[in-house]
């Protein structure tokens, strides 16, 4: 859907900027030989790893279904089992695909950009064909390498040998960048025709289904929040003695000091029976106590 399209754009956006100031403000490559390769593929993947966490953890989804339980009236058959099975595979496939929106136009961008590749991969180039040092060891060869992404540490004779193998791994480092953009555009596209292949609706059928499950949890979530506000409001009022925001009230309920330490402090999401919680211990005391106690009369003129 368009919000889909516009989310994933917006989360896109903020990650190529996110992106560039990281890059500017924090990457420093060492050039020192058996820390370049682990300086930028930190930076490369772990970045990537933590947003794609962020985007699990983001999603309602995600929580939808690692929190849901099969009804106790639904009768196990193998057929709801398959259904049940093809469905969790679905849903674990849209919100990867989700999540992995800012991950991969992370490693995009940074492919593109060619530092942290130049950086991870410098002091491992076949360099025969640059004229690197011919007459030195291999490893002292891996150290000249290695500070080739520092231009400053690099001599003055090795400044062409240099320029060539810069231009070398940035090749390489945006091919690659463009390649993964490419293999995600191709199946981003490809799934969504076979979804759409597979799907039992025809294409308004699907399209009035889309409109139908958004409003549908627009209205929920509305009847949640009036709900739950009117719920709360009886256990307040049997608290208090006035529901909140009445503009003629008689008198005023006085708490006691046990009513006060009764729901004050931490609590639990507490089950009472098989089919009922309590959400809060104000929701505990106006259950299970009376409200008794002193009632103080309000005064019209006040």
């Amino acid at each position: 859907g368009k919000e889909v399209v516009i989310a994933n754009a917006i989360i896109a956006i903020l990650t190529i900027g996110g992106q560039q100031l990281f890059s500017f403000f924090t990457f420093s490559c060492p050039c020192h030989v058996g820390q370049n390769l682990i300086y930028g593929l930190a930076f490369l993947g772990v970045p990537a790893l933590i947003l794609l966490i962020v985007g699990y953890a983001l999603n309602n989804q995600t929580w939808r279904l690692v929190m849901g339980k099969r009804s106790h009236f639904e009768k196990v058959t193998s057929s709801n089992q398959l259904l049940k099975c093809k469905l969790v595979c679905f849903v674990l496939c849209s919100i990867t695909g989700r999540a992995l929106v800012a991950p991969v136009t992370w490693l995009a961008v940074t492919l593109i950009n060619g530092s942290y590749y130049i950086c991870a991969v410098s002091e491992y180039v076949p360099v025969y064909y640059h004229g690197v040092a011919p007459n030195v060891t291999a490893s002292e060869r891996r150290r000249i390498l290695a500070t080739f992404p520092c231009s400053q540490l690099v001599p003055p004779e090795l400044t062409r040998a240099r320029d060539e193998v810069i231009l070398l791994l940035r090749y390489q480092s945006q091919v690659a960048g463009w390649l993964l953009i490419a293999v995600v555009v191709i199946t981003v596209f490809l799934s969504y025709c076979l979804a759409s292949c597979f799907s039992p609706l025809s294409f308004l059928h699907f399209r009035y289904w889309s409109s139908y499950v958004h409003n549908e949890q627009e209205l929920f979530d509305e009847a949640t929040e009036q709900h739950s506000r009117l719920y709360a409001m009886q256990h307040v009022k049997k608290f208090f003695g006035f529901i909140p925001g009445s503009e003629n009230v008689k008198e005023i309920r006085i708490p006691s000091l046990r009513e006060w330490q009764a729901i004050s402090g931490l609590a639990f999401l507490k089950q009472v029976d098989e089919e009922h919680y309590d959400y809060s211990l104000l929701h505990d005391w106006a259950l299970k106590e009376r409200a008794n106690g002193k009632y103080l009369r309000i005064d019209e003129d006040a």
